[in-house]
């Protein structure tokens, strides 16, 4: 099988359950839904296309994910369980990239133009999450699990829930050995309950304050 060293490279940094290259060749899904890719894709770049397909539906069919030939995947791609996972024809994938199962980069559009997402470098992407048309997702960002990105994410974000939302911005930059930490994101719901109770506690205060005024204003009357 055809693969590229860094990609290799990427595997044996990133998925703790690898036992060494030889484990990682023969036996990782993910490994070879991207070689299979690399192999496909330099055959669509020099116009055969049905050469680049015919590779497309083997890689499908045993490993569950569908990478389009003609989409564009830099250096150290990974991914990890590749179960589920689409990318589609006009989809841009940067550098030291880390997607995890069933993540669709799909299309929202019939046109023959770019319709795919562009993505940085150094993103992790939560499995489950879909990230959908000619939109682009900067550098550094983390995408969580299960979340739906339909609009541009600016360079070092945490993005999560359904639209997605960016619930941190900065400081957020992915180091590759910890890219396993995907579920390392904030809980938006608990943020939000957290913040409605110290609301309340906030008033409970001034309520007890203003009731301290009230009764000593009444005494002060009498």
């Amino acid at each position: 099988m055809y693969y590229d060293p860094e990609d290799l490279k990427a595997v044996m940094e990133r998925d703790p359950a690898i036992m060494d290259e030889n484990d990682a060749i023969k036996f990782h899904t993910g490994f070879k839904a991207v070689s299979m890719y690399r192999e496909s894709h330099e055959l669509w770049l020099k116009g055969e296309y049905v050469k680049a397909r015919e590779i497309n539906t083997i890689a499908h069919r045993e490993t569950g994910c569908d990478i389009h030939p003609g989409a564009t995947i830099g250096k150290r791609f990974f991914i990890d369980h590749a179960t589920g996972v689409v990318i589609g024809e006009t989809t841009i994938i940067g550098d030291d990239v880390s997607l995890y199962q069933n993540v669709t980069l799909g299309g929202v559009s019939t046109s023959k133009g770019k319709r795919h997402p562009t993505l940085g470098n150094r993103i992790v992407v939560g499995a489950g999450a879909i990230i959908l048309g000619n939109i682009t997702i900067g550098d550094d960002v983390r995408v969580g699990a299960g979340t739906v990105v339909v609009k541009d994410v600016p360079a070092d974000c945490t993005v999560v829930g359904v639209q997605g939302k960016i619930v941190r911005q900065g400081g957020v930059r992915v180091d590759m050995k910890d890219a396993l930490d995907h579920n390392k994101i904030p809980d938006v719901i608990q943020e939000r309950m957290d913040k409605m109770e110290k609301e309340i506690n906030d008033l409970r205060e001034l309520c007890m304050i203003l009731k301290k005024e009230n009764d000593k204003l009444r005494e002060e009357k009498q």
